[in-house]
Order: C-alpha cells, then structure tokens, then sequence
C-alpha cells in the first residue's frame, strides 16, 4: 500500500456516507443500492484533490485514491484509467480527445465498475448482478473476475454480439431479454431481491469512478480546468461524473470555475437534453433504434441531477440526428479515431455547438470519446457500406 503524502488530507472514507433525495442519511457500508425514498443514492461531499496528494507511482484511476470513498488497499484494478488526451484539428480548431477505449475493457464504464466492485468485494459481495446494453456488462463481468465474484449479466437481446461475447468471455452468467433497455432494467431490478445489484446506474460507488475522467483532465492540462468538455450521455454518468470532480475542485481552490459541459444525445432517446431544454415528454413521436446504442435509454434514473449538472455549468444539450451521428463516425475516423457510434455523438454534439458558436475558437476544450469501434462491428461495419438512416441498403435487408 502506498504511504499518504505529507500533506494528504485525512482519508475521505472515514467522513463520508451516503444519502438520498429525501436527504436520509446511510452509512457508507450498507449494502442498499437505493434509498428508502425509492431513488438513486448519491455519497455525500469529499474533499478535493491538491496535486501533491495523487500518487504518481501508480498508473491507474487509483492515483486520485484520496479523493475515492474506498481504501486504496481494497482496491479491484485492471489498470483502468490515465487514458490518453490528444490535441486534434478540428474545424479549424485544437481539440483534445479523451480516448476512454485505452480502459481495459476497451470503454469508459471500466472506471466506474473498477470502484464499484472494490467496494462490494470489500463488503464481501460473492455475486452480483448488472443489466447493461453491453459495455457496462463487459466491464462487470471483467472486475468481477479479477475480484474472484460470480457474475450475472441481462443484456438486452439486441445488443451486439461482440460485446456479449466479451462478457461472456470473462465467465458471466448472460441472459438475453427482449424489449427495450428500460424493460432489461427493470427485469434486473426484480432479480436485485435475490442477487446483490451492482448497476453502474444505480451504484452511488459507479459516479465515484467515472469522475476520474475530470481529474485527469485538470492533471493533463497542468492543474487547470478545460473550459469546455463535450460528452456523450444515456443515463448520465459521464456528466454528474465531471459535475462531482470539478466541483470538489472548485471547493477544494484548485479551479477557479466549473468547465461548460456541453452534451449530445441520440434525437430519439435525448430524455436529458429534452428536459433541460423544455421539450415536452412524447413531443418527439414514437423512438425508434439509434445506431448510438449504448445512449438508448428512455429513463435515466439520475435524470434531475445529469440535467442540473449541465444546467449548473452554464452548458447545453442537443438532440442529434442520426445522419449527424453516422456523419461525426466518419469524420472521426478519418482522423485515425475509431470511435463506436455512441461515442461518436459526442463529436457530432461538438459540431453542432462549433456551429452555434456556443464553443468558440480560443477556448480549451476536451471531448470524451467513451467507447472503440472495435465493440460495435456490425454497426461500423453497415456506416461504411453506405447503408441508408434506418441501417438498411436500397433492398431493405439489414
């Protein structure tokens, strides 16, 4: 275990503790995933990072371990985390791209589930169960394997095959479900009564994770914070994620202002962006599929807080088209970036705010790019035949 610096504060997980919306309070070791009042926990205010309190002997999320709700000695790690930013031009502008494919599962729900399952092996959870559309129930799968816990993964039906396959791999228990990602959900929360529920959008211990993003962000650019950072969102945790990290930094005197978070959603699934800009629920029709599958879901349960976390920052959030998705796929990847198509929303939403001018030429932005192409085969692979806006060539087949 790595000896505390000098000057590190005393350990965040002997103050911390978790509430609901209510405001009841629960000791940070229960083993609840949710409140009493039926909502998403949250765990209460930490202290943030001064930069001689990350350790930088070790190369992982865990470097910020002063600023995570779970000792540094539990810890379940797959080396997940300090993921490459690189400086792309882009529309005649420096952007820096947050590769998150780098993580070991190849996305970004690796830093959440890397903090999630340390503290349920450190309660003595032997198995768990998740529901995911795939790169949640990779990521389970794998830190439940190396955590030596069996694990149980309901995947929606239509989930790729090659993320199946990845779950699968680690030894997963898999179960197919027809319907929606709400309908896979809600048959996971019915089954939570049996097995221990390791949801990375339930899970107050997940957010804890992805806010690693956000530190390394501020790391990478010299201790300062970007002024803008562009995200993909479906339940949101990227966004309350780089809401939590830059606000303990805020707090802390090591930022001077939150970055704008600007975010983009599939049109037909942009429930966060529709509340935040006052579309009514239904306005939009009958959903339909997103090539951005991974953002297809129609209830974030943490939807006031995604929604306040933008709002809060003084950024916006746009509906994007399913041409502009499939057009951001290419573009990235004409830089050398083979992003999935639910990371490519978020350069299509970057587009987009280029284009409104609400994202200006001179300011520092990062967008996160949250998953491989390589995860989402079929799906790249019908964007590059030249297939229609449904997903089918001229003769209807799929």
């Amino acid at each position: 275990m790595v000896q505390p610096k000098n000057d590190e504060q005393p350990s965040a997980v002997s103050v911390a503790d978790l509430y609901d919306r209510s405001g009841r309070r629960y000791p940070l070791d229960d083993r609840r995933w949710r409140g009493e009042d039926g909502g998403p926990l949250a765990v209460s205010a930490l202290p943030g990072l001064r930069p001689g309190q990350i350790d930088t002997a070790e190369r992982s999320l865990w470097r910020y371990h002063a600023a995570l709700p779970v000792p540094v000695a539990q810890r379940v790690s797959l080396g997940e985390g300090c993921t490459p930013m690189i400086p792309v031009d882009w529309a005649g502008r420096r952007v820096h791209f947050k590769l998150e494919w780098f993580n070991p599962t190849s996305s970004f729900k690796d830093r959440g589930v890397s903090v999630m399952i340390s503290h349920l092996a450190a309660q003595g959870a032997d198995r768990v169960l998740e529901d995911s559309s795939g790169n949640g129930g990779s990521a389970v799968a794998a830190y439940a394997a190396a955590a030596g816990i069996r694990a149980k993964i309901i995947v929606p039906a239509a989930t790729s095959a090659a993320k199946i396959l990845q779950a699968r791999a680690y030894g997963a228990e898999i179960e197919l479900v027809e319907g929606t990602r709400d309908e896979v959900a809600d048959e996971a929360v019915r089954q939570s009564r049996r097995i221990p529920y390791a949801s990375h959008n339930w899970h107050p211990m997940f957010i804890q994770g992805t806010k690693t993003v956000a530190y390394e962000m501020w790391e990478a650019l010299g201790f300062t914070a970007p002024d803008n950072v562009v995200l993909v969102a479906g339940a949101g945790s990227n966004v309350i994620g780089c809401d939590l990290a830059f606000g303990e930094l805020l707090d802390a005197g090591q930022i001077d202002r939150r970055p704008r978070l600007f975010v983009g959603q599939p049109e037909h699934w942009a429930t966060i962006a529709d509340t935040l800009n006052g579309v009514a629920p239904g306005a939009r029709g009958e959903r339909v599929p997103t090539i951005a599958e991974g953002a297809s879901i129609a209830h974030p349960v943490r939807l006031p807080e995604a929604v306040e976390a933008v709002r809060r920052s003084g950024g916006a959030a746009y509906a994007v088209p399913e041409a502009e998705i499939r057009a951001a796929v290419r573009a990235l990847s004409a830089r050398g970036l083979y992003a999935e198509p639910t990371s490519s929303v978020a350069a299509a939403a970057l587009d987009h705010f280029i284009a409104t001018g609400e994202i200006a030429p001179d300011e520092t932005t990062v967008v996160v790019l949250t998953g491989a192409g390589l995860k989402s085969a079929e799906t790249m692979a019908a964007v590059f035949a030249g297939h229609d806006d449904d997903g089918r060539d001229a003769g209807g087949v799929r």
